[in-house]
């Protein structure tokens, strides 16, 4: 009785003095470090969020990914709320990627993105309560594309913007985790309409050098170039496999073992058949994407009923399987097991004595364990002290 009182108030003694730091430290957990079930898909919509989930948690899976975009002007907290909520009900990890509209001017091209985009973005993105403590963001779209970005490639400002959001999300949160955006694998050197995505990513480095330091995760888009219609090979860097490329230069340019988020993939169904889709699906998902640096595959598209990307919709236009889809849901998966939002603080909380809680108001603390146990290891030698009373 007398040992387990000391204890309780040595750990008590260590966490008050934790909780009453700020730590300097990013609260988002490296996704590698739990069983994680990497299948994922792209949705456009919150309202497919039911859809996503039984394909990427079937045959065993649990808490899968579903990448998903958000548009500047649509910042509806009941809509997006509820998608948030949806996908906490459905163990669905989202990984949203900020989007901007049409150019006013030039609707065959986005908008370039200001940084009070971002900061708008942050402060809505904040506003909801996540399901997983790691709230996922990918900061927008192919910059290495003109018609992404105002019409003119610009790795200079995407490096700027990509910077800044990853100071004020966090500032807003330390659970945000930044993604950089998948770039375009097939674009060529001719700038300012697009400009090769390695040297994009090198000229990105020249102008803010420790930018893929600042980051937490690369996005990729490991599509099977050129043509959308490539087998799947691991010496192509343009192919399926071109993360391990991406990757390899991040690590170069920024000294970072970055995890990998291919938030886009497909093969087109006006280049290859549906059935041997679903045969390179079943090959690549066990060989070259079984990488454990790859933490989410998120093929594009889960549904499109007209326009062009129905070549890479995994559903018919009546809503039933394809080929693809039926491989991509007959594929082992493992139940992941990420960590819940504020699930850090509700442990502690919940462990320490009643009479700890109320020395101090702990309603607008964030305890970090880590830190808490940093502090009971640097007081080691007192507690041994303790224990021989």
């Amino acid at each position: 009785m007398k040992l387990h009182l000391l204890v309780n108030i040595f750990i008590a003694f260590a966490l008050l003095a934790a909780a009453g730091r700020n730590y300097p430290i990013y609260a988002a957990q490296d996704p590698r470090a739990v069983p994680n079930n990497k299948f994922g898909v792209h949705i456009l919509f919150p309202s497919e969020i039911s859809d996503a989930a039984r394909l990427v948690n079937s045959s065993g899976g649990e808490w899968g990914y579903v990448t998903i975009p958000i548009q500047a002007g649509d910042r509806d907290l009941e809509k997006w709320q509820g998608f948030m909520d949806k996908a906490k009900e459905l163990h669905m990890i989202p990984l949203i990627r900020l989007a901007i509209e049409n150019d006013y001017f030039n609707t065959r091209v986005w908008r370039k993105p200001t940084f009070a985009d971002v900061l708008d973005f942050a402060n809505f993105l904040n506003s909801l309560d996540w399901p997983t403590k790691n709230r996922y963001i990918v900061v927008f779209n192919e910059p290495n594309r003109g018609d992404e970005w105002g019409g003119d490639a610009n790795p200079s400002e995407y490096a700027k913007i990509l910077s800044y959001a990853a100071t004020v999300f966090r500032s807003r949160s330390q659970d945000f985790f930044i993604i950089t955006a998948g770039l375009d694998n097939a674009a060529a050197n001719n700038p300012p309409i697009s400009i090769r995505s390695y040297d994009f990513m090198r000229q990105m480095a020249l102008f803010v050098p420790d930018i893929f330091k600042q980051v937490d995760g690369l996005g990729s888009h490991s599509y099977p170039n050129p043509g959308f219609s490539q087998p799947p090979s691991r010496y192509s860097e343009q192919g399926v496999g071109s993360f391990l490329y991406e990757r390899s230069l991040a690590k170069e340019l920024g000294g970072k073992d970055l995890p990998v988020f291919i938030t886009e993939t497909g093969w087109s169904q006006e280049k290859v058949a549906d059935y041997i889709i679903s045969i390179y699906y079943k090959d690549v998902f066990v060989s070259l994407w079984s990488d454990e640096n790859v933490v989410a595959v998120t093929p594009f598209l889960l549904s499109a009923n007209a326009g062009p990307f129905t070549v890479f919709s995994l559903t018919q236009r009546d809503g039933s399987a394809t080929a693809q889809y039926t491989a991509l849901v007959r594929l082992s998966k493992i139940k992941g097991t990420p960590i819940l939002s504020n699930e850090t603080r509700k442990i502690v909380l919940e462990n320490l004595p009643k009479s700890v809680l109320g020395m101090r108001d702990f309603s607008n603390q964030k305890i970090y364990l880590q830190s808490a146990f940093a502090e009971i290891k640097a007081f080691k030698t007192l507690l041994k002290w303790l224990l021989k009373l």
